[in-house]
Protein backbone atom coordinates (compact mmCIF):
# COMPACT_ATOMS: atom_id res chain seq x y z
CA UNK A 1 0.00 0.00 0.00
CA UNK A 2 2.59 2.58 0.76
CA UNK A 3 4.83 1.64 -2.11
CA UNK A 4 1.36 2.10 -4.19
CA UNK A 5 0.74 5.50 -2.67
CA UNK A 6 4.64 6.36 -3.22
CA UNK A 7 3.90 5.57 -6.92
CA UNK A 8 0.72 7.98 -7.09
CA UNK A 9 2.86 10.79 -5.23
CA UNK A 10 5.49 10.25 -8.05
CA UNK A 11 3.32 10.20 -11.15
CA UNK A 12 0.86 12.78 -9.32
CA UNK A 13 4.19 14.94 -9.21
CA UNK A 14 4.85 14.13 -13.16
CA UNK A 15 1.82 15.30 -14.08
CA UNK A 16 1.69 18.40 -12.09
CA UNK A 17 5.65 19.29 -13.15
CA UNK A 18 4.24 19.24 -16.64
CA UNK A 19 1.63 21.16 -16.71
CA UNK A 20 3.38 23.38 -14.81
CA UNK A 21 5.82 23.40 -17.00
CA UNK A 22 3.75 23.45 -20.67
CA UNK A 23 1.55 26.17 -19.52
CA UNK A 24 5.00 28.27 -18.14
CA UNK A 25 6.09 31.25 -20.75
CA UNK A 26 9.64 31.20 -21.69
CA UNK A 27 11.98 34.07 -21.61
CA UNK A 28 13.56 33.76 -24.85
CA UNK A 29 13.60 37.38 -25.30
CA UNK A 30 13.52 39.68 -27.61
CA UNK A 31 16.97 40.71 -26.72
CA UNK A 32 16.51 43.78 -28.98
CA UNK A 33 15.01 46.94 -28.82
CA UNK A 34 13.30 48.43 -31.83
CA UNK A 35 14.49 52.34 -33.01
CA UNK A 36 13.96 54.79 -35.85
CA UNK A 37 17.05 56.00 -35.31
CA UNK A 38 20.48 54.36 -35.99
CA UNK A 39 23.94 55.46 -34.54
CA UNK A 40 27.06 54.20 -35.07
CA UNK A 41 29.89 53.32 -32.95
CA UNK A 42 33.10 55.54 -33.54
CA UNK A 43 35.71 53.47 -34.57
CA UNK A 44 38.48 55.58 -34.79
CA UNK A 45 40.79 54.12 -32.36
CA UNK A 46 43.02 56.55 -30.49
CA UNK A 47 46.30 55.45 -29.23
CA UNK A 48 47.73 55.95 -26.18
CA UNK A 49 50.68 57.99 -26.63
CA UNK A 50 53.13 55.36 -25.94
CA UNK A 51 51.82 53.10 -28.45
CA UNK A 52 54.09 53.53 -31.94
CA UNK A 53 51.96 51.98 -33.85
CA UNK A 54 54.69 49.11 -34.80
CA UNK A 55 52.68 46.15 -33.89
CA UNK A 56 48.90 45.03 -33.74
CA UNK A 57 47.68 42.33 -32.31
CA UNK A 58 44.37 40.23 -33.06
CA UNK A 59 42.70 37.65 -30.85
CA UNK A 60 39.82 34.70 -31.48
CA UNK A 61 38.87 32.33 -28.67
CA UNK A 62 37.27 29.47 -29.56
CA UNK A 63 34.17 27.79 -27.94
CA UNK A 64 34.69 25.12 -25.33
CA UNK A 65 33.09 26.49 -22.60
CA UNK A 66 34.92 27.39 -18.91
CA UNK A 67 37.76 25.19 -20.87
CA UNK A 68 37.91 27.77 -23.57
CA UNK A 69 37.94 30.76 -21.42
CA UNK A 70 40.15 29.79 -18.89
CA UNK A 71 42.55 28.63 -21.56
CA UNK A 72 42.09 32.11 -23.53
CA UNK A 73 42.71 33.71 -20.01
CA UNK A 74 45.87 31.38 -19.59
CA UNK A 75 47.15 33.06 -23.45
CA UNK A 76 46.10 36.09 -22.11
CA UNK A 77 48.10 36.75 -19.50
CA UNK A 78 51.48 35.43 -20.77
CA UNK A 79 50.51 38.29 -23.74
CA UNK A 80 50.83 40.71 -20.61
CA UNK A 81 53.92 39.61 -19.23
CA UNK A 82 55.77 39.77 -22.46
CA UNK A 83 57.36 43.11 -22.29
CA UNK A 84 56.58 44.98 -25.91
CA UNK A 85 58.24 48.32 -25.55
CA UNK A 86 60.18 50.27 -22.76
CA UNK A 87 60.10 53.75 -23.98
CA UNK A 88 58.20 56.39 -22.91
CA UNK A 89 57.15 53.32 -20.31
CA UNK A 90 57.01 50.10 -20.03
CA UNK A 91 53.99 48.16 -22.19
CA UNK A 92 53.32 44.82 -22.52
CA UNK A 93 51.53 42.90 -25.41
CA UNK A 94 48.34 43.41 -24.07
CA UNK A 95 48.79 47.00 -24.94
CA UNK A 96 48.77 46.05 -28.79
CA UNK A 97 45.51 44.11 -28.86
CA UNK A 98 43.35 46.10 -31.30
CA UNK A 99 41.04 42.91 -32.43
CA UNK A 100 39.13 40.85 -30.00
CA UNK A 101 36.75 37.92 -31.33
CA UNK A 102 34.68 35.06 -28.86
CA UNK A 103 32.69 32.49 -29.50
CA UNK A 104 30.56 30.75 -26.72
CA UNK A 105 33.14 30.19 -23.75
CA UNK A 106 35.35 32.19 -25.69
CA UNK A 107 32.48 35.14 -25.87
CA UNK A 108 33.16 35.44 -21.97
CA UNK A 109 36.71 36.20 -21.99
CA UNK A 110 36.34 38.89 -25.15
CA UNK A 111 33.18 40.84 -23.44
CA UNK A 112 34.90 40.66 -20.32
CA UNK A 113 37.90 42.35 -21.48
CA UNK A 114 35.73 44.93 -23.55
CA UNK A 115 34.24 46.08 -20.53
CA UNK A 116 37.04 46.17 -17.97
CA UNK A 117 39.93 47.51 -20.62
CA UNK A 118 43.95 46.30 -20.50
CA UNK A 119 44.12 47.27 -16.78
CA UNK A 120 40.99 45.73 -14.83
CA UNK A 121 40.45 42.43 -17.07
CA UNK A 122 43.03 40.50 -14.68
CA UNK A 123 40.37 39.50 -12.33
CA UNK A 124 38.76 37.29 -14.39
CA UNK A 125 39.67 34.40 -12.58
CA UNK A 126 37.68 35.10 -9.18
CA UNK A 127 35.40 37.10 -10.71
CA UNK A 128 34.19 34.17 -13.76
CA UNK A 129 36.35 30.86 -14.16
CA UNK A 130 36.50 29.43 -10.63
CA UNK A 131 32.53 30.23 -10.21
CA UNK A 132 29.84 27.94 -11.35
CA UNK A 133 28.16 29.52 -14.18
CA UNK A 134 25.49 26.72 -14.27
CA UNK A 135 24.67 27.54 -10.91
CA UNK A 136 20.71 28.57 -12.43
CA UNK A 137 20.81 26.25 -15.32
CA UNK A 138 18.80 22.99 -15.58
CA UNK A 139 20.98 19.79 -16.43
CA UNK A 140 19.00 16.74 -14.82
CA UNK A 141 18.08 14.77 -17.36
CA UNK A 142 15.13 12.81 -14.79
CA UNK A 143 13.83 16.15 -14.20
CA UNK A 144 10.47 16.23 -16.08
CA UNK A 145 10.74 20.25 -16.73
CA UNK A 146 14.03 19.20 -18.21
CA UNK A 147 12.45 16.62 -20.55
CA UNK A 148 9.32 18.99 -21.49
CA UNK A 149 11.62 21.76 -21.66
CA UNK A 150 13.81 19.56 -24.61
CA UNK A 151 10.65 18.82 -26.27
CA UNK A 152 10.11 22.66 -26.59
CA UNK A 153 13.13 23.36 -27.76
CA UNK A 154 15.31 23.18 -24.70
CA UNK A 155 15.31 22.78 -21.17
CA UNK A 156 16.52 26.48 -20.49
CA UNK A 157 15.60 30.18 -20.76
CA UNK A 158 17.35 33.24 -20.58
CA UNK A 159 16.57 33.32 -16.79
CA UNK A 160 19.23 30.97 -16.26
CA UNK A 161 22.44 31.55 -18.06
CA UNK A 162 22.04 34.74 -19.04
CA UNK A 163 20.52 35.79 -16.03
CA UNK A 164 23.46 34.69 -14.17
CA UNK A 165 25.75 36.62 -16.45
CA UNK A 166 24.25 39.80 -15.79
CA UNK A 167 23.87 39.35 -12.40
CA UNK A 168 27.54 38.18 -11.76
CA UNK A 169 30.00 39.39 -14.38
CA UNK A 170 28.55 41.99 -16.46
CA UNK A 171 26.03 44.18 -13.55
CA UNK A 172 23.70 45.32 -16.43
CA UNK A 173 26.20 46.78 -19.35
CA UNK A 174 25.44 47.15 -22.48
CA UNK A 175 27.51 47.22 -25.78
CA UNK A 176 28.00 51.06 -25.27
CA UNK A 177 30.40 49.95 -22.47
CA UNK A 178 32.66 48.78 -25.62
CA UNK A 179 33.18 52.04 -26.89
CA UNK A 180 36.27 53.79 -24.83
CA UNK A 181 38.88 55.59 -26.70
CA UNK A 182 41.85 52.91 -27.31
CA UNK A 183 39.31 50.26 -27.15
CA UNK A 184 39.69 46.91 -28.80
CA UNK A 185 37.07 45.72 -31.63
CA UNK A 186 35.02 43.50 -30.06
CA UNK A 187 33.37 40.39 -32.00
CA UNK A 188 30.50 37.53 -30.69
CA UNK A 189 28.83 35.44 -32.64
CA UNK A 190 26.26 33.24 -32.31
CA UNK A 191 24.39 31.14 -35.03
CA UNK A 192 21.46 32.46 -36.92
CA UNK A 193 19.70 29.11 -37.47
CA UNK A 194 17.27 30.51 -39.94
CA UNK A 195 19.61 31.18 -42.75
CA UNK A 196 22.08 28.96 -41.43
CA UNK A 197 24.82 31.67 -41.11
CA UNK A 198 26.72 33.45 -38.17
CA UNK A 199 25.03 36.13 -36.58
CA UNK A 200 27.34 38.73 -35.87
CA UNK A 201 26.71 41.63 -32.81
CA UNK A 202 27.36 44.16 -35.37
CA UNK A 203 26.26 47.74 -35.88
CA UNK A 204 25.69 46.46 -39.53
CA UNK A 205 23.71 43.67 -38.46
CA UNK A 206 21.75 45.46 -35.71
CA UNK A 207 20.74 48.33 -38.32
CA UNK A 208 19.15 45.78 -40.38
CA UNK A 209 17.38 45.23 -37.56
CA UNK A 210 16.15 48.91 -36.94
CA UNK A 211 18.36 48.60 -33.66
CA UNK A 212 21.18 50.01 -31.75
CA UNK A 213 23.63 48.09 -30.80
CA UNK A 214 25.24 50.07 -28.28
CA UNK A 215 21.62 49.50 -26.45
CA UNK A 216 21.97 45.35 -26.17
CA UNK A 217 22.82 44.05 -22.94
CA UNK A 218 26.54 42.31 -23.31
CA UNK A 219 24.86 39.78 -20.89
CA UNK A 220 22.39 38.70 -23.51
CA UNK A 221 25.19 38.65 -26.66
CA UNK A 222 27.29 36.09 -24.29
CA UNK A 223 24.49 34.11 -23.86
CA UNK A 224 22.96 33.36 -27.18
CA UNK A 225 26.88 32.38 -28.26
CA UNK A 226 26.89 29.98 -25.34
CA UNK A 227 23.37 28.44 -26.27
CA UNK A 228 23.93 24.60 -26.93
CA UNK A 229 21.10 23.10 -28.56
CA UNK A 230 18.86 21.30 -26.44
CA UNK A 231 20.48 22.25 -23.37
CA UNK A 232 19.32 26.34 -24.49
CA UNK A 233 16.08 27.42 -26.09
CA UNK A 234 17.15 29.22 -28.88
CA UNK A 235 17.49 33.30 -27.96
CA UNK A 236 15.14 35.59 -30.38
CA UNK A 237 15.84 38.88 -31.75
CA UNK A 238 13.13 40.72 -32.89
CA UNK A 239 13.72 41.92 -37.04
CA UNK A 240 11.41 45.42 -36.90
CA UNK A 241 10.95 45.51 -40.32
CA UNK A 242 9.36 48.87 -40.88
CA UNK A 243 10.46 50.44 -37.87
CA UNK A 244 13.79 52.41 -39.20
CA UNK A 245 14.74 53.70 -42.82
CA UNK A 246 17.54 51.10 -43.94
CA UNK A 247 20.01 51.35 -46.40
CA UNK A 248 22.04 48.06 -47.42
CA UNK A 249 25.94 49.57 -47.02
CA UNK A 250 27.49 49.78 -50.06
CA UNK A 251 30.35 47.20 -49.73
CA UNK A 252 27.32 44.70 -49.29
CA UNK A 253 26.00 45.61 -52.28
CA UNK A 254 29.06 45.74 -54.14
CA UNK A 255 29.39 41.71 -52.91
CA UNK A 256 25.90 40.85 -53.90
CA UNK A 257 26.61 42.09 -57.09
CA UNK A 258 30.29 40.21 -57.26
CA UNK A 259 30.03 37.06 -59.09
CA UNK A 260 33.16 36.20 -57.55
CA UNK A 261 32.10 37.24 -53.88
CA UNK A 262 33.34 34.96 -51.30
CA UNK A 263 29.70 32.45 -50.79
CA UNK A 264 30.69 32.80 -46.59
CA UNK A 265 29.58 37.33 -47.36
CA UNK A 266 26.65 36.64 -50.22
CA UNK A 267 25.11 34.09 -47.47
CA UNK A 268 25.41 36.88 -44.62
CA UNK A 269 24.16 39.68 -47.06
CA UNK A 270 21.11 37.03 -48.18
CA UNK A 271 20.71 37.11 -44.31
CA UNK A 272 20.15 40.84 -43.80
CA UNK A 273 17.82 40.80 -46.30
CA UNK A 274 15.57 38.13 -44.47
CA UNK A 275 15.86 40.68 -41.78
CA UNK A 276 13.79 43.05 -43.46
CA UNK A 277 11.11 40.56 -44.59
CA UNK A 278 7.70 40.79 -43.99
CA UNK A 279 7.63 36.72 -43.34
CA UNK A 280 10.48 37.57 -40.30
CA UNK A 281 9.06 38.46 -37.50
CA UNK A 282 11.98 36.93 -34.81
CA UNK A 283 15.71 35.46 -36.05
CA UNK A 284 16.58 32.33 -33.51
CA UNK A 285 20.32 32.03 -32.29
CA UNK A 286 21.82 29.27 -30.95
CA UNK A 287 25.47 28.74 -29.76
CA UNK A 288 27.80 30.11 -32.12
CA UNK A 289 30.36 27.05 -32.31
CA UNK A 290 27.51 25.58 -34.87
CA UNK A 291 28.86 27.96 -37.48
CA UNK A 292 32.22 29.06 -36.71
CA UNK A 293 34.03 28.13 -33.39
CA UNK A 294 36.90 30.08 -33.85
CA UNK A 295 35.15 33.49 -34.39
CA UNK A 296 37.25 34.14 -37.47
CA UNK A 297 34.43 35.04 -39.86
CA UNK A 298 33.80 38.85 -38.06
CA UNK A 299 37.09 39.53 -39.22
CA UNK A 300 36.37 38.83 -43.41
CA UNK A 301 33.43 40.70 -42.86
CA UNK A 302 35.52 44.01 -41.30
CA UNK A 303 37.90 43.22 -44.51
CA UNK A 304 35.45 43.22 -46.82
CA UNK A 305 33.66 46.45 -45.34
CA UNK A 306 36.52 48.55 -45.48
CA UNK A 307 36.93 51.30 -48.23
CA UNK A 308 40.24 51.27 -48.16
CA UNK A 309 43.27 48.68 -48.73
CA UNK A 310 44.84 49.21 -44.85
CA UNK A 311 40.73 49.40 -43.26
CA UNK A 312 39.34 47.99 -40.98
CA UNK A 313 43.46 50.14 -39.66
CA UNK A 314 43.42 53.75 -40.33
CA UNK A 315 46.02 55.55 -42.81
CA UNK A 316 48.11 55.77 -39.40
CA UNK A 317 48.25 52.30 -38.54
CA UNK A 318 49.21 51.61 -42.42
CA UNK A 319 51.78 53.76 -42.27
CA UNK A 320 53.32 52.63 -38.82
CA UNK A 321 53.01 48.65 -39.00
CA UNK A 322 55.46 46.73 -38.86
CA UNK A 323 54.45 43.83 -37.32
CA UNK A 324 50.36 42.16 -37.32
CA UNK A 325 49.96 39.10 -35.32
CA UNK A 326 46.60 37.39 -35.41
CA UNK A 327 46.38 34.59 -32.71
CA UNK A 328 43.82 31.97 -33.47
CA UNK A 329 42.98 30.30 -29.43
CA UNK A 330 41.54 27.11 -30.10
CA UNK A 331 40.24 25.18 -26.93
CA UNK A 332 39.30 22.04 -28.92
CA UNK A 333 39.91 18.90 -27.97
CA UNK A 334 41.34 15.70 -30.08
CA UNK A 335 38.88 12.90 -28.73
CA UNK A 336 39.98 9.19 -29.83
CA UNK A 337 36.86 7.01 -29.99
CA UNK A 338 37.22 3.46 -28.51
CA UNK A 339 34.53 2.30 -30.92
CA UNK A 340 37.26 2.47 -33.97
CA UNK A 341 38.66 -1.03 -31.79
CA UNK A 342 35.79 -2.91 -32.31
CA UNK A 343 34.10 -4.15 -35.64
CA UNK A 344 30.35 -3.37 -34.05
CA UNK A 345 29.52 0.36 -32.82
CA UNK A 346 29.42 3.21 -32.55
CA UNK A 347 25.47 3.39 -30.87
CA UNK A 348 23.45 6.13 -31.24
CA UNK A 349 25.05 8.90 -28.55
CA UNK A 350 28.30 7.83 -30.01
CA UNK A 351 27.22 8.88 -33.53
CA UNK A 352 26.08 11.90 -32.63
CA UNK A 353 28.60 12.95 -30.57
CA UNK A 354 31.27 11.93 -33.46
CA UNK A 355 29.10 13.94 -36.31
CA UNK A 356 29.00 16.71 -34.19
CA UNK A 357 32.62 17.02 -33.42
CA UNK A 358 33.56 15.78 -37.11
CA UNK A 359 31.14 18.86 -38.45
CA UNK A 360 33.03 21.67 -35.89
CA UNK A 361 36.28 20.14 -36.65
CA UNK A 362 35.55 20.80 -39.98
CA UNK A 363 34.17 24.51 -39.81
CA UNK A 364 37.29 24.90 -37.81
CA UNK A 365 39.93 23.82 -40.22
CA UNK A 366 38.47 25.83 -43.84
CA UNK A 367 37.97 28.51 -41.12
CA UNK A 368 41.36 28.72 -39.89
CA UNK A 369 42.56 28.15 -43.42
CA UNK A 370 40.22 31.44 -45.16
CA UNK A 371 41.59 33.21 -42.32
CA UNK A 372 45.34 32.94 -43.52
CA UNK A 373 44.65 33.56 -47.08
CA UNK A 374 42.24 37.01 -46.36
CA UNK A 375 45.21 38.35 -44.12
CA UNK A 376 47.90 37.02 -46.47
CA UNK A 377 45.92 38.96 -49.47
CA UNK A 378 45.49 41.88 -47.27
CA UNK A 379 48.75 42.02 -46.67
CA UNK A 380 49.92 42.01 -50.02
CA UNK A 381 47.33 44.84 -50.55
CA UNK A 382 48.51 47.27 -47.80
CA UNK A 383 52.23 46.72 -49.20
CA UNK A 384 51.14 47.85 -52.59
CA UNK A 385 49.34 50.74 -50.71
CA UNK A 386 52.09 51.76 -48.86
CA UNK A 387 54.72 51.95 -51.44
CA UNK A 388 52.21 53.93 -53.40
CA UNK A 389 52.58 57.03 -50.97
CA UNK A 390 54.29 60.46 -50.90
CA UNK A 391 57.10 60.65 -48.94
CA UNK A 392 55.34 63.54 -47.53
CA UNK A 393 52.53 61.39 -46.19
CA UNK A 394 55.16 58.89 -44.89
CA UNK A 395 56.97 61.28 -42.93
CA UNK A 396 53.95 62.92 -41.35
CA UNK A 397 52.75 60.08 -40.58
CA UNK A 398 55.81 58.31 -39.18
CA UNK A 399 57.36 61.42 -38.08
CA UNK A 400 60.68 60.61 -40.44
CA UNK A 401 61.52 58.68 -43.11
CA UNK A 402 64.12 57.63 -41.26
CA UNK A 403 64.00 53.37 -41.70
CA UNK A 404 61.02 53.58 -43.89
CA UNK A 405 60.73 50.36 -46.20
CA UNK A 406 57.11 50.26 -47.80
CA UNK A 407 57.44 46.31 -47.99
CA UNK A 408 58.38 45.65 -44.40
CA UNK A 409 55.25 44.41 -43.02
CA UNK A 410 55.04 41.05 -41.21
CA UNK A 411 52.22 39.24 -40.95
CA UNK A 412 52.23 36.30 -38.91
CA UNK A 413 48.70 33.78 -38.14
CA UNK A 414 48.73 31.12 -35.55
CA UNK A 415 46.68 28.76 -34.51
CA UNK A 416 47.15 27.93 -30.58
CA UNK A 417 45.71 24.67 -29.75
CA UNK A 418 46.37 21.39 -27.68
CA UNK A 419 48.65 20.96 -30.44
CA UNK A 420 50.99 22.70 -28.60
CA UNK A 421 51.48 21.36 -25.37
CA UNK A 422 53.27 18.75 -24.23
CA UNK A 423 52.20 15.03 -24.32
CA UNK A 424 51.51 14.63 -20.38
CA UNK A 425 49.56 18.10 -20.97
CA UNK A 426 47.67 17.81 -23.61
CA UNK A 427 46.42 14.17 -22.23
CA UNK A 428 45.23 16.11 -19.25
CA UNK A 429 43.55 18.65 -21.40
CA UNK A 430 41.74 16.27 -23.24
CA UNK A 431 39.89 15.02 -20.31
CA UNK A 432 38.82 18.46 -19.33
CA UNK A 433 34.67 18.42 -20.20
CA UNK A 434 32.92 21.27 -22.10
CA UNK A 435 30.73 22.95 -18.92
CA UNK A 436 30.41 26.17 -17.47
CA UNK A 437 31.70 25.19 -14.02
CA UNK A 438 34.93 23.58 -13.37
CA UNK A 439 36.77 22.53 -10.27
CA UNK A 440 39.21 25.31 -9.44
CA UNK A 441 42.14 22.66 -9.63
CA UNK A 442 41.28 22.08 -13.25
CA UNK A 443 41.02 25.80 -13.66
CA UNK A 444 44.19 26.76 -12.68
CA UNK A 445 45.57 23.80 -15.00
CA UNK A 446 43.80 25.14 -18.32
CA UNK A 447 45.22 28.81 -17.61
CA UNK A 448 48.65 26.89 -17.19
CA UNK A 449 48.22 25.20 -20.49
CA UNK A 450 47.60 28.48 -22.33
CA UNK A 451 50.69 30.09 -20.98
CA UNK A 452 52.90 26.87 -21.91
CA UNK A 453 50.91 26.92 -25.72
CA UNK A 454 52.33 30.70 -25.97
CA UNK A 455 55.48 29.76 -24.53
CA UNK A 456 55.85 26.98 -27.15
CA UNK A 457 55.09 28.66 -30.54
CA UNK A 458 58.21 29.32 -32.30
CA UNK A 459 56.76 31.44 -34.81
CA UNK A 460 55.03 33.73 -32.63
CA UNK A 461 58.22 33.57 -29.94
CA UNK A 462 60.10 34.59 -33.14
CA UNK A 463 57.95 37.54 -34.12
CA UNK A 464 57.61 38.67 -30.92
CA UNK A 465 61.70 38.73 -30.56
CA UNK A 466 61.67 40.48 -33.52
CA UNK A 467 59.44 43.35 -31.75
CA UNK A 468 61.93 43.73 -28.79
CA UNK A 469 64.79 43.77 -30.94
CA UNK A 470 63.17 46.95 -32.86
CA UNK A 471 61.86 48.58 -29.96
CA UNK A 472 65.54 47.84 -27.76
CA UNK A 473 63.56 46.08 -25.00
CA UNK A 474 66.19 45.06 -23.04
CA UNK A 475 63.79 42.87 -20.32
CA UNK A 476 61.70 40.84 -22.41
CA UNK A 477 59.23 39.81 -19.36
CA UNK A 478 57.71 40.99 -16.46
CA UNK A 479 59.06 39.74 -12.87
CA UNK A 480 55.25 37.63 -13.02
CA UNK A 481 56.37 35.94 -16.07
CA UNK A 482 59.40 34.46 -14.75
CA UNK A 483 58.26 33.41 -11.60
CA UNK A 484 55.79 31.73 -14.00
CA UNK A 485 57.82 29.99 -16.02
CA UNK A 486 59.27 28.81 -12.79
CA UNK A 487 55.79 27.07 -12.05
CA UNK A 488 55.22 26.12 -15.66
CA UNK A 489 58.39 24.06 -15.66
CA UNK A 490 57.75 22.20 -12.07
CA UNK A 491 54.02 21.32 -13.70
CA UNK A 492 55.91 20.03 -17.25
CA UNK A 493 58.14 17.83 -14.78
CA UNK A 494 55.27 16.31 -12.91
CA UNK A 495 53.42 15.15 -15.51
CA UNK A 496 49.72 16.09 -16.33
CA UNK A 497 48.49 19.69 -16.77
Amino acid sequence: MIQNRSFLFLITGFVVSVLVTGCAVSDVGPINRSTSQLFAFNNHFVPDHGDDGAMIIGLAFSGGGTRAAAFGYGVMRALDDTIADEYPYERSLVDNIRIISGVSGGAVLAAYFGMKGRDDYRDFRETFLVRNAEERVRTNALSPAVAIGVLNGGANDRSSLARWLDDNIFHGATYSKFDWSNAPSIWISASDIYNRVPFHFSVETFAALCSNLKDLRIADAVAASAAVPVVFKPISVASNHGACTYRQPDWLSRVMADPEASYRLKAYGRALHTYRSNNVNFIKLLDGALTDNLGLTPFAMARASAQTPYGPLSLADAVKLKTFLYIVVDAGREMEYPWVKELQGPGISEILGAVTDTAISSSVREGFDALKLATTQWRDELIAYRCGLSAATVARYRGSLKGWNCRDVRFHVQRLSIQDLPAGMAASFNEVPTRFVLPTEQVDQVIAAGRVAFKRNAVLQNAIREVQSDAGVKKPVSPNMLQQNLSSSETLASGPL
